[in-house]
């Protein structure tokens, strides 16, 4: 009977485990910031399948110690050795062909996301993070075919400046995309490495000069974000960044109207950082690159420099 009881205790705290698990899982896309686009869904949903066997995992085993400690506790005088795990071999086995199917699972779910997503083509992911030429990227539809982009609009980043080129020739400093179409990036680095990251995007991109790197999103929510260069290759690195507004169709038209007749004035933040007093009693001499100041913004002039 007491047997029973045990099995039974067991049973039940690996149901509650299983409810207390899933329920943290769906609880993690909360930690994260809005999904903004249709590959973010995809990431956050792997990430919260990590998270609830993470804490099936860690429950587990605090549970298991507490019931090893209730139930299998010693006597005060008792000094023999409990039973030798050491040469079991069912134990063996279950301790190893567990983490093993567990590792070849999320193995599997992260090559079927990144297969799914096709970025740059998996291959050149896997091994050098980087396209060995230029090869369109495609997001993924709803029966999980790839399909062309709406259109291209070309990025183009130095230090320490964001411009973007549209279909109708716009440039502008910050970037605009109409929500649920599929968009081309077209990323070149003029100077160093970069790196293209929006968070609410879940997509991390790195620049590289010289190659002519592809990358597809598929914006689903309206709203602005803020897009940040996440890789520090110098000085006012982290100024790095600039406003993204996903919008509706007829809006992102709107914009690109009046973008043709309206050149505004831009503010770098690298300028007025570098700009202020320094704010210690000495000077580092250090050597350090004074960052320009774009003129204007939302300019119409076509840029054939890459």
């Amino acid at each position: 009977m007491v047997r029973f009881l045990e099995y039974l205790l067991i049973a039940g705290y690996i149901a509650v485990l299983l409810v207390v698990s899933h329920w943290i899982g769906q609880f993690a896309y909360s930690w994260m910031p809005p999904e903004a686009t249709a590959e973010a869904q995809k990431i956050d949903s792997l990430f919260s399948f990590l998270v609830s066997i993470g804490i099936f995992i860690i429950l587990g085993l605090v549970g298991m110690m507490v019931y090893s400690v209730i139930f299998f506790r010693a006597s005060k005088n008792d000094y023999s050795e409990g039973h030798p795990s050491r040469g079991d071999l069912k134990l063996e086995f279950l301790w190893t062909a567990t983490p093993t199917l567990l590792v070849l699972w999320l193995a599997f779910q992260g090559f079927n996301i990144y297969q799914q997503l096709n970025i740059l083509g998996l291959g050149q992911i896997v091994h050098l993070h980087m396209p060995l030429e230029s090869e369109p990227a495609y997001a993924v539809s709803t029966d999980n075919q790839p399909k062309a982009a709406a259109e291209t609009i070309y990025v183009y980043v130095k230090q320490w400046d964001w411009s973007f080129r549209y279909p109708n020739n716009v440039t502008s400093h910050e970037l605009h995309l109409p929500v649920n179409r599929r968009t081309r990036l077209n990323l070149h680095a003029k100077d160093v490495l970069h790196s293209f990251y929006v968070p609410a995007f879940r997509l991390q991109q790195y620049i590289v000069p010289g190659r002519d790197i592809d990358l597809v999103v598929t914006p689903i929510r309206i709203g602005k974000y803020t897009l940040k260069d996440a890789l520090f290759s110098g000085t006012y690195f982290a100024l790095m960044d600039t406003d993204v507004y996903v919008e509706s169709l007829g809006q992102y038209n709107q914009w690109l109207t009046k973008a043709e007749e309206e050149p505004t004035p831009i503010k770098n933040q690298a300028v007025v950082e570098y700009s202020q007093p320094p704010k210690t009693f000495f000077k580092s001499n250090w050597y350090t690159i004074a960052p320009t100041q774009p003129l204007i913004a939302n300019e119409r002039k076509v840029m054939n420099d890459t």
